[in-house]
């Protein structure tokens, strides 16, 4: 398993699915398995606008640099 990966025991649901298969994620949020290689797989993902959609790693640099900005807010500091 990569890090940040679900480990055994996590509540974490766990789906298998093959090319062309989907699952659905509410009623507007639909994930498509699109091609499996080796140890990858692409996926992809049609979700309304408004829902914003990150990998994992540019996620958590998002959030980071929010949360740098508000402690800088905080502080009355420049970044």
């Amino acid at each position: 398993m990569r890090a940040g990966s679900p480990k055994v025991g996590d509540d974490v649901l766990v789906l298998g699915r093959g090319v062309g298969d989907a699952i659905m994620i509410g009623h507007d949020i639909r994930i498509t398995v699109l091609v499996v290689s080796g140890d990858g797989v692409r996926i992809g993902i049609d979700a309304p606008s408004t829902v914003a959609v990150h990998r994992e790693e540019v996620y958590l640099e998002i959030q980071e640099a929010n949360e740098e900005a508000a402690r800088s807010t905080r502080k009355g500091g420049e970044p």
